[in-house]
Formats: C-alpha cells, structure tokens, sequence
C-alpha cells in the first residue's frame, strides 16, 4: 500500500480549530459548514485523484522513504520531468474545470521556485536560506496544501504603505526576540485560504526604502493563534442545490482577509526580515514567479476547454450550430483556446536548464498572461452573446418542478433539438452558473486581475522580451546597405 496522502487526511488536517468568520459568526468546523463544505470536498478529491492506485505513479513521486507525494512539489531536472508534472496537474485542474484557481498546486509550485534558486536565498542571508529548504522539505514531505497572501489591502494608493492613515492596515513586523517575528495587521487575498493547511505570508507589491516592518516572508499553519480568516461571502451558500448551482456548489474556493493579531512567527518558519529589495528578489530574481503563474497557465488551459465546449453545447441544445456566423465564433474560440495551449507547450519546448533545474520558458510564460487577461472576458462574453435569453429564462430552482402545473409549463416552454426539456434547463443553469451568475463575475474579477492589473503584466513582458535580439535585426539590415552617390534628379515636365 503506498504512502500518499488522500482527501479523509486533509479533511481531518482542516479540523484544527482554525478561526474562520463568515457573516459575523466563528465557523466551527469548515469541512461540514453548508458555506464551505462543497469547496472542501472538491479539495479532498485532488488528493482522491493522486491516490487513486492507476494515477500513483504518474501523479506522485517519490520524496524519500517511500513517501510519495503531488508532482507539485517535483524540481524538475529535465524538459521530459517538467512535461510530466504538467500532466499531472492538468488531471487536477481538470477535476475541477479550472474554476479552483488556487488548488494545492499554485502556491507549492512558488515554494520550489524560490528553492529552485537556492542562491538567491543563500547569497541573502544562510540562515534564512537554510529555514527555506527545510521549510520546503516539511512541506513536501507532509504534501501540505498551501495558500498564500501576498497583497497588501487596498486603500490609498496615492501614498507607500508606510504612509496609510492605519498603521495596522498592512501586516508588518511590531516585535522580535530570540524565539522569532510578531506581526500585526491585514494581508489578502486569502483564495482557497479556508480549506489550506499553512499560508505564506509575504509582499509582491513593490516596498520602499522605511518600509522594513512590511518586507517579510513566513510561512504559517492556518490554525496559529492570533490568525483570524474574514470570508467573503460564500455563493456556496447561496446556492439552492447541486442541480441549480452545479459549479458554485463545488468550486467556491472562497477568498478572505488574513488578520494577524499579533502572531508569533518562530525563525525557522521566516525566510526573508526586513529587507524590501528581498522581498521583490524572492518572487521575480528566483523562479518562483516562472513558476506559479506557469501553473496558472496550465490551468488556465483545461477552464477554457470547458467554456469552449459549453459553447458548443450551447448552439447544439439551441439549434444553432449549424448557422454559418455560429461557427465562425465557435471556430474563433476553438482557435483561441488551442493558442493558448500551444503558448504553455511554447513554455516548455523553449524552456532552459538553469543549473540542475529545468524551467519554462519566462517570456512566454509572461505572453500568455497579457493574452489571457483579455482573452477571458471574451470568451466569456462569447458563451453569453451564443447562449442569448436562454441563460436567463429558466425555472427559480429545481423546487418549481414540485408543483406538477408549473412542472407542466416548464416542459412546454423549455424545447431543445438536442435534449429533453428537464436536459435544456439543467444545462443552461450550468451555462448560467460559469458566465453569468455571481459565481461567474467573480472569476471574470479572478482571470482578469490574479496576476495583477494590465499594466503589470505588460511590464514584466517588456522586461523579459530579448529586445537584444529584436532590435538587432533593425540594425543587421541597416547596417547591410548604405546611401548611393546619386546626382541631383532632372524631372523632365510632361
């Protein structure tokens, strides 16, 4: 029987007495609560999927001891290891659509990143370098699932977040010992952070010089005292069944505000102490960001599957499919959808070997996050302008089919070509639920700004892309001719 974790351990590992908040209330149990339980089970079954015993060897790997553990904690060492772990984390992203955006995956792909680039961490400060790797090594071993909260909440963004009103806004740094840090303050955005095992805290957003107390990184189990989750609301709660809600009842993976009331953090679990060029270093000079948004990529691809196929369901169910203007927009999806899978085999065709490490290709992978960011929201609106009034002329939940005379209108007013009338309405409530419902805003919200706002991701394109090589071809051919003699021209009038 082999060692590797499945969904009843990590359901058992979120009974921790973590302090979790939603609608004014502590959540006693999040595994259990109608707000979370859904989420949590599509959680567990990550772990169901990997441990299945037809998917151990290909999903899993071997730590040491035996222990196998998620390919998303592999290194991988070569172009055919990095292939190989992407396929197992498509399976998972699969499992849900891609609509969890922050599965186990996301963040332990950060953490090898910056491992990945020990030197980085070395050069900084051994000691820090040293709690990293062996912080990592718990991590793997125990095949945590990870969040993490890396923003700093909004408020005036005029001003350096040293500079805001309350100083207790941001977490920062109020007292050290021989033991380790205490923070105090607020940290977002905490996706997925209610069904996770540990969180790292840290700052992607640039810091000034006197920032200090915010330039930080640890690592945290969700259950620390002095850690309180703040929620959001939950639309698995608002969801009236599976039939009605079948995504937002399974895949709210919620996000939150992270409160830290004066939290001990011991130095084994700190990795980067007052020092804001670090704090930027960690992310951008190792491959931790390569890496995680890489992941995001690989998820990215199996979420627009599904919408490309739910659009084509769509004109199937309606008629549709066969109009010439249809499939002109279903072939333009169906383009989209196989550029953006040919930019993540890009990723890792072009990728390099860094050291022992092989990684993918980082300008690429920055591509495809400027591409995407636009890319969803047309997509999305491209599944609503196919689906026309069909998304919104459907039963108030599946309770109306209590009543046999409005079960009988319902068949009469629900027809399809392709489906029975209870087949149509059971469909477009799906349709509804990944374009149109509060559910879906959110991912739109989710897609378009996760990485960061345009001008963010367009830069990291700018300082990426070999403009050596670019320009160098402007100058090659230049360079290959030059202005003739040439005596004044005589025209002659006609």
């Amino acid at each position: 029987m082999a060692d590797v974790k499945n969904g009843a351990q990590h359901i058992a590992s979120l009974k921790d007495g973590r302090q979790v908040y939603l609608d004014g209330t502590l959540v006693s149990d999040v595994t259990t609560h109608p707000a979370f339980r859904g989420a949590v089970a599509s959680a567990a079954n990550f772990y169901d999927i990997q441990s299945k015993p037809e998917n151990i060897d290909w999903m899993t790997f071997d730590c040491g001891g035996g222990r196998r553990v998620s390919r998303a904690w592999e290194m991988p060492r070569s172009y055919e290891q990095l292939v190989s772990r992407r396929k197992s984390l498509s399976a998972w992203a699969a499992s849900s659509c891609g609509f969890i955006g922050r599965s186990p995956d996301h963040v332990a792909s950060c953490m090898i990143g910056q491992v990945m680039a020990g030197d980085v961490f070395e050069n900084y400060s051994p000691a820090r370098a040293k709690a990293l790797r062996d912080y990592v090594a718990e991590a793997t071993r125990n095949d945590w699932f990870l969040t993490y909260v890396i923003i700093n909440p909004q408020a005036d963004k005029s001003k350096g977040w040293g500079e805001q009103a309350e100083p207790d806004l941001s977490a920062r740094i109020v007292d050290e010992d021989a033991e380790g840090i205490t923070i105090r303050g607020g940290k977002m955005l905490g996706t997925s952070a209610i069904m996770a095992n540990e969180v790292l805290v840290a700052s992607l957003q640039p810091l000034r010089p006197g920032e200090e107390d915010l330039a930080f990184s640890c690592c945290l189990p969700m259950n620390a005292k002095g850690l309180k989750v703040l929620s959001r609301k939950s639309y698995e709660a608002h969801a009236v069944s599976e039939w009605d809600n079948p995504l937002s009842s399974r895949f709210d993976e919620n996000d939150a505000v992270l409160w830290f009331e004066d939290v001990k953090v011991p130095w084994e679990r700190v990795f980067v102490h007052r020092n804001t060029d670090m704090c930027r270093a960690m992310f951008h000079d190792t491959w931790a960001h390569t890496m995680q948004n890489y992941q995001a990529q690989i998820r990215l691809v199996e979420k627009l599957r599904f919408l490309t196929g739910l659009a084509r369901r769509v004109t199937e169910t309606i008629g549709t499919v066969n109009m010439p203007p249809v499939r002109d927009a279903l072939g333009k999806l169906a383009a989209q959808t196989a550029m953006v899978e040919a930019m993540l085999h890009g990723m890792e065709a072009s990728g390099s070997q860094q050291g022992e490490w092989f990684v993918p290709n980082k300008h690429m992978m920055y591509s495809a996050q400027v591409i995407t960011q636009t890319l969803y929201p047309e997509i999305a609106n491209i599944v609503r302008e196919l689906s026309g009034g069909g998304l919104i002329m459907l039963p108030s939940s599946a309770a109306d089919y209590g009543n046999d005379e409005m079960a009988r209108i319902i068949r009469t007013t629900q027809q399809s070509p392709a489906a029975g009338s209870d087949e149509k309405v059971k469909f477009m409530k799906l349709a509804w639920d990944a374009v149109g419902s509060e559910f879906a805003s959110r991912h739109l919200q989710y897609e378009m700004f996760y990485a960061g706002a345009n001008f963010v991701t367009r830069g990291h394109s700018f300082r990426t892309y070999d403009w050596a090589r670019a320009t160098a071809m402007v100058d090659d051919l230049m360079a290959s001719y030059d202005r003739p003699a040439m005596a004044p021209i005589q025209w002659r009038a006609a």
